[in-house]
Formats: structure tokens, sequence, C-alpha cells
């Protein structure tokens, strides 16, 4: 397993698993390094991960994803792990990210030394959705 920066040429395989991504945005992710794919050994992509600035100076982790059949391998971690290095790398001290309470990806995150920082109720008509838990962790 390998994991390297997205391509251009990843566009078809990204939003077989990214949703919420619009794709005319999926160009600037590719440019700005903000996008990884996670190649299985077969050199196929098994999954992808994301990241924006929160408040334009924390890295923020906005979306993991690994393909259902790739899962319970250890391959969210060593994308998580490789994000991680490289915002370490770049200078930053801190990473974010969130998920909703109803999701068992909180407890993937705490083993991983993510720590509870807070969270938001989205009440809006269209956009309800369970309390999005944000998490955090020293680099």
């Amino acid at each position: 397993m390998t994991v390297r920066f997205a391509w251009e040429t990843d566009r078809t395989f990204w939003f077989t698993l990214d949703r919420h991504l619009p794709e005319d945005e999926f160009s600037g992710k590719v440019r700005s390094r903000q996008a990884y794919v996670l190649e299985n050994d077969a050199g196929g992509p098994a999954g992808l991960l994301r990241w924006n600035l929160f408040w334009d100076s924390i890295p923020f982790c906005t979306l993991l994803y690994v393909r259902e059949d790739e899962r319970g391998k250890g391959f969210g971690r060593m994308l998580m792990d490789h994000w991680e290095r490289d915002m370490r790398s770049r200078g930053y001290g801190l990473v974010m990210t969130s998920t909703q309470a109803d999701e068992a990806a909180q407890h993937f995150y705490r083993r991983l030394g993510y720590r509870d920082c807070g969270g938001f109720v989205l009440p809006f008509p269209g956009y309800e959705q369970p309390t999005e838990l944000i998490l955090a962790k020293e680099l």
C-alpha cells in the first residue's frame, strides 16, 4: 500500500467515494496538494483523504474514506499517519477533524490520539444532522 497526492487522472475514482466535494473543487485540491489517494498493492485506488485549513491556519481533515472491501486492514490509520507527517513537515503543530456523533469514526480518531474539543448542531431546514464532533491532535 502506498499513499500519494491525488492526480487529475484520479477524478473518476475520487467521485465514487467522495459525494460531498463539488466536482469543480477537485482540481483545486489536486493543485494545492490537499488530497491523497491510497493505492493497494496491485496499484488500484483503495481510499482517499482530503483536507483544508480551519481558520486559515490549522489543517483540518475534511474526509477520510477507505473502500468497504479494503476496511479493517489499517489503511485508514495509514492515510492519517501520512497526512500527519505531511502536516508536521509543513510546520503545523496541530491538526483537526470531525465526525457525526452517531458515527463510529469518533472512536477511530480517539485511538489515534485525537481529543474532543467541541461540537455543533445544525438546526436549519435542509442542513439538519446529528451533532458534529470536533477533534484535534497535537503533532
